[in-house]
């Protein structure tokens, strides 16, 4: 393989900062990761399936960290994940026009970005009562747009629940990791029936992230707070919503 360059280390740099701050709340990072690859001018054929591989393992990590320390919404997380795994394989089956791809990518960048900034917290929001088709009609609808893009799902779900009082935080953050993992799995394998690349390099980007998942899961299951960065992020991934839907 040809040397790597310098805005390649530099990827190497911020994928797994972005995967510690993402596993810290119970996300996976696909969205991140997506935006991360989409600046450094990878195509979706290949960003897709790569942040879906690096989404596997961090949610993965996370959901370990967090479910032994929550009571875990079992009924709720079945009613989610049951209509999303189906809908999130029939999204990877499609794939975007490039231009419409960034489109809808800077639409949903905005949700992790609400996410980060902890806008919707459990302790202002009055729950609303879940009736027994709101469940499935949301995982359905967060399924297919997450196998579409090439995201677990988790930046989309996480402010819903949180917004109509489903879950508290570690809840929520333990319902979003493994509903992230399985929908992960099945967009990945609706992608594959077609067939898909991975990035030049890719082999460096897997363990690298994961290990900063590891770290982020550990320290977010065990109190661990950190304003600063998680602001940081946001603002990073607000300025790059902003571009790919501008520009």
């Amino acid at each position: 393989m040809e040397a790597l360059s310098n805005p390649f280390y530099l990827l190497l740099v911020l994928l797994p900062l972005a995967a510690f701050l993402y596993a810290s709340v119970g996300h996976g990072g696909a969205s991140s990761y997506i935006a991360l690859l989409t600046l450094f001018e990878i195509i979706p054929a290949e960003t897709r399936p790569a942040a879906l591989i690096l989404n596997i393992g961090v949610s993965g990590i996370a959901f370990i960290s967090f479910y032994k320390r929550v009571q875990f919404p079992k009924s709720l997380f079945l009613s989610l994940i049951l209509f999303s795994i189906p809908a999130s394989f029939a999204g990877g089956l499609f794939l975007l026009d490039a231009h419409i791809y960034k489109k809808v990518l800077g639409v949903l960048l905005l949700f992790p970005t609400i996410r980060l900034l902890n806008i919707f917290s459990s302790k202002e929001i009055k729950p609303i009562e879940r009736k027994i088709w709101m469940a499935p009609l949301l995982g359905l609808a967060i399924g297919f747009v997450s196998g579409l893009i090439g995201i677990g799902g988790g930046i989309i779900l996480s402010p819903i629940i949180l917004f109509l009082g489903w879950t508290d935080l570690k809840q929520t953050a333990a319902v979003s990791a493994l509903f992230i993992f399985l929908n992960s799995i099945s967009g990945l394998i609706g992608i594959s029936i077609t067939g898909f690349h991975l990035p030049d390099g890719f082999e460096w980007m897997i363990p690298i992230t994961l290990f900063g998942g590891f770290i982020g899961g550990y320290a977010g299951a065990n109190k661990f707070n950190s304003p600063a960065m998680r602001i940081s992020l946001a603002v990073v991934l607000a300025v790059a919503s902003i571009k790919f839907i501008l520009f």
